[in-house]
């Protein structure tokens, strides 16, 4: 019952699922479809028989089975008679990308790559349970879930043109430190300034090609550049904030009558204790992404400083991609406010919205799509089309075609590090089953992603990175 509706388009009809409020879209292309486990049709389905959903339920083109959404899930709430849910934002509250941009070439940095890299992997901490050499006080972590990227700042990580190029300036209002658990503050404490695991990464990579020289030039861009990727979230302060608050909201589909296809779907009506409880806990979450984000980038810094002097190493952008904001947008030619829960997707902003930087106004917003471990990454540029098409939301990566146990069952980390070393990338990880399950084949092609989203107008190209080395956790 998955029907084309056009080129790169398919939909799910209200007919599809028993309950379904409005039609499933995943945006797609054929041959990524093929790729698509039907569990993650089926939760693009359940996601439709939300209270208050707006349009549809979408999907993009990376996306894969998650919690409750899919990983790559956009839905978007009314906020009369709309809800909030975890599960439309995911564990790992704004994990998200940033991209520091340098005056190096790949000339320059090319030959000291290796020590430049087993550097920065020794001096970011990374790994489950990795903890800092910073140590912050309970009142500054307090400060750090209220200002985000502004408390690092203003603790002497970075600068403020950093939080100029920043998602929400590397803030998210609304943020309530009181409805953060002791345990999740326990945790969070000592992993400000780490990578953590997965499919997180710091890579050293080069401008590899230029698609659009005008928008490249305008976000600092040129071909043979070095720049340096970061790919975190908020560790386990996010992690144990949203299994804290899944809790209650359980609780809470029982109070208000919500009658759910999937109980990872737990939810609460927008206003009342409950969803503005964990909005509050999940702005704090999401802020002490950003805080983290901006320390990583500071010792990133540092770390370059040592190999190359007093290099200038501005941020190019930091985009989140599992968070749920409120936004205005058009519905049926009116202006609503929505709470547009964005999981395994990036926003996606035109020129036409103020939210953009004043010096990317007139070209849109950077976003940022990782490849897989030693693949391509890209470099795009926010498009109004998306507006239309999908609430202004983008992929955030290339998406998962197998589990991280089936990855380890079929690649051995060793092999996975001597491929990537023949291709003169040089991977630093904290135990060799990570390179096992974040092999460069479990995902998704990220060229054939991009260009999915290139083809529809969601976002433009505008340059493509290649990897010189990485540290994984």
């Amino acid at each position: 019952m998955l029907n084309k509706i056009d080129e790169n388009i398919y939909e799910l009809p209200i007919g599809y699922k028993e309950g379904m409020r409005v039609p499933g879209r995943l945006f797609i292309s054929e041959s990524l479809l093929e790729m698509v486990e039907p569990g993650t049709i089926e939760q693009v389905a359940n996601v439709a028989t939300l209270p208050g959903i707006v349009k549809y339920s979408m999907a993009m083109p990376d996306a894969h089975l998650g919690y409750g959404f899919p990983i790559g899930g956009v839905a978007a709430f009314r906020e009369d008679g709309g809800v909030i849910s975890p599960g439309g934002v995911g564990f790992d509250i704004n994990c998200g990308v940033r991209l520091l941009r340098t005056d190096l070439t790949v000339e320059e940095v090319r030959p000291v790559i290796s020590d430049l890299i087993e550097a920065l992997f020794k001096e970011i901490p990374s790994g489950v349970g990795a903890t800092s050499r910073l140590h912050v006080s309970d009142s500054e972590l307090t400060e750090a879930f209220i200002a985000g990227a502004r408390w690092a700042v203003e603790e002497g990580y970075g600068t403020e043109g950093d939080l100029e190029h920043c998602e929400e300036n590397g803030c998210l209002k609304g943020a309530d430190p009181s409805q953060v658990s002791t345990k999740a503050r326990k945790r969070g404490r000592p992993q400000f300034g780490t990578l953590g695991s997965g499919n997180h990464f710091l890579e050293v990579q080069y401008v590899g090609e230029v698609y659009d020289e005008r928008i490249a030039r305008r976000f600092g861009l040129f071909k043979g550049q070095v720049t340096v990727m970061i790919h975190c979230g908020s560790r386990g302060a996010g992690h144990q904030i949203c299994t804290d608050h899944l809790e209650v909201l359980a609780k809470a589909v029982r109070k208000y009558n919500i009658d759910l296809p999937d109980k990872q779907l737990a939810c609460a009506p927008i206003g009342t204790p409950e969803a503005t409880n964990y909005f509050g806990a999940m702005a704090a979450a999401a802020n002490y992404a950003w805080a983290n984000r901006q320390i990583i980038a500071h010792w990133t810094r540092e770390v370059f400083a040592k190999y190359f002097g007093d290099v200038e190493m501005p941020l190019v952008y930091d985009v989140a991609h599992n968070v749920a904001k409120i936004e205005e947008h058009m519905v049926d030619g009116r202006l609503e406010r929505l709470y547009v829960h964005r999981k395994g997707a990036t926003r996606s902003f035109g020129p036409s919205r103020r939210e953009v930087p004043q010096d990317y106004r007139d070209v849109g917003q950077p976003l940022l799509i990782p490849g897989s471990m030693g693949t391509p990454s890209y470099v795009l540029c926010g498009q109004d089309r998306a507006l239309e098409l999908t609430f202004g939301s983008a992929c955030h990566g290339s998406g998962r075609i197998m589990s991280r146990s089936q990855a380890k069952k079929t690649y051995r980390g060793s092999e996975v590090k001597a491929s990537l070393q023949r291709e003169g990338i040089k991977v630093m990880a904290t135990e060799s089953a990570v390179l096992a399950e974040e092999a460069p084949e479990v995902y998704k092609p990220s060229h054939e992603v991009v260009e999915v989203v290139h083809a529809l107008g969601l976002a433009k190209k505008v340059a493509k990175t290649i990897p010189l080395g990485v540290s994984k956790g």
